[in-house]
């Protein structure tokens, strides 16, 4: 299909193309990094309510067993990273500086760390809703970056249906590779989830979207695709943030999500390829997520690759693996554009971190600091905005603090903090910084009112 207002490119409208920095880890295979003696567990690692711990300290546990049970229907359960004991339950350091509760293990190095919880499971035999509850049961979240419980997505409000899955395979963040690996070394997997997203939600065809520069993805997705499955494989423009779900339906099936809305809205179930794969794997064994894969590269680690490793291994632990050069640079979790800058090393991998990066500061894609410079009114966020917004303007009013302004007429709320206006800024004005303050202003007054 071919969009007339982009030719034969399948696309979005703006947009930006950093350096891409992948050559450091593409090629890598994804191998397992070894079990961290202690690991801390955060209890709320996932979009919603936290999990509710059901051990106790100095409980043994094994491999796969639950530990914490869903704080709601907008939470997901947790499940032991390794066999070992329950240290403690505490307050945890996490990236952004602050403390949360935890569950901390200690793990039994003499153990096999064989999984020893899951059941065989007749998935063709489960409805639609005991497909979101067993969903759930997983503890899977979108691995792509957002964490937000995939159960979620696939039990449809009233009024609602999805005719679509789009299975994003984009990774258009710099550096990470992970989603790349994933389709090359989990094909089966992933073909797996995508049929029991398509039953859970009734969809009646998918379309799995990889951008240009991972063409061996997309012949291997494509060489792969069952026998009798309404599904196709399509190559789209490398381009920042075509990844994200608003982009990515646009691009695939034509369709604008609305101001405020979900892609469901237009009939669509977006749904990260890494995701897809973890539910393809454990739903059918009922097992729970422990382990995913991350990307961990940059200029400050002397083993950049493609590492399998437990939900809750500590940073310190993983840059001790792989060789961190002692030296001046940046931590961040995830991507350079939207990832996290990390508060210190004793924080853990949670279901959402995507990649580990330690880069130079004066690197091009490292976030950005030093002197502020005013707007010139150079229009360069304006053209790069992929949500077409004005970041100028909202830039001037989130430093009046007119941030009732700022979302009632200028449609803050629609961001969602690609960072690509603060990429091209040529003042160096931390743009996506005012922006998430003002958002976190803005939804204080609304609770408070």
């Amino acid at each position: 299909m071919t969009f007339p207002w982009f030719g034969s490119r399948k696309t979005f409208a703006h947009g930006i193309h950093p350096p891409e920095c992948k050559d450091l880890t593409r090629d890598k295979g994804i191998r397992r990094l070894p079990f961290a003696p202690h690991l801390i567990l955060p209890l709320s690692q996932h979009t919603g309510a936290p999990a509710k711990p059901i051990v106790r300290e100095g409980q043994e546990v094994v491999r796969g067993e639950p530990i914490a049970e869903p704080g709601g229907f907008v939470s997901v359960p947790m499940h032991a990273p390794v066999t070992g004991v329950i240290e403690k339950i505490g307050l945890a350091r996490d990236a952004r500086g602050g403390m949360s509760p935890a569950i901390f293990i200690e793990q039994y190095q003499a153990a096999n760390q064989e999984i020893l919880y899951g059941a065989e499971t007749d998935i063709d035999s489960l409805s639609p809703a005991e497909l979101v509850k067993a969903v759930q049961a997983t503890g899977v979240v979108g691995l792509g970056g957002a964490a937000f419980p995939t159960h979620v997505k696939l039990a449809l409000p009233e009024g609602k249906q999805v005719d679509t899955v789009i299975v994003n395979g984009c990774e258009c963040e710099p550096f990470l590779t992970t989603d790349h690996r994933v389709m090359l070394e989990q094909v089966d997997s992933i073909y797996k989830g995508i049929r029991i997203v398509m039953r859970a939600l009734g969809a009646k065809r998918a379309i799995v979207g990889i951008e240009t520069n991972k063409m061996d993805a997309v012949e291997r997705m494509r060489a792969a695709v069952p026998a009798g499955l309404a599904c196709t494989v399509e190559a789209i423009e490398a381009k920042y943030p075509q990844g994200a779900e608003k982009m990515l339906t646009k691009a695939l099936v034509g369709r604008e999500v609305p101001s405020g809305g979900l892609p469901i809205d237009v009939g669509v179930g977006v749904f990260n390829v890494g995701t897809l794969a973890q539910i393809g794997e454990l739903l059918p064994i009922r097992q729970g997520l422990i382990e995913r894969v991350v990307t961990v590269s940059g200029t400050g680690v002397r083993s950049p690759g493609n590492y399998l490793m437990a939900i809750g291994t500590p940073l310190r632990f993983v840059l001790e693996q792989v060789g961190f050069r002692e030296r001046e640079c940046e931590l961040i979790f995830g991507g350079p554009m939207m990832g996290t800058t990390i508060a210190s090393l004793d924080v853990p991998v949670t279901k959402g971190v995507t990649g580990i990066l330690a880069i130079a500061k004066d690197h091009p894609l490292a976030h950005r600091n030093g002197r502020v410079y005013p707007c010139i009114k150079c229009g360069a966020c304006v053209e790069a905005c992929p949500m077409h917004l004005n970041p100028s303007e909202l830039g001037l009013l989130a430093r009046k603090m007119e941030y009732e302004s700022m979302t009632e007429q200028h449609h803050l709320m629609d961001c969602f903090e690609c960072g690509c206006c603060s990429f091209v800024c040529p003042s160096n004005i931390p743009l996506v910084q005012y922006f998430r303050v003002a958002k976190a202003v803005t939804r204080e007054r609304k609770v408070s009112k």
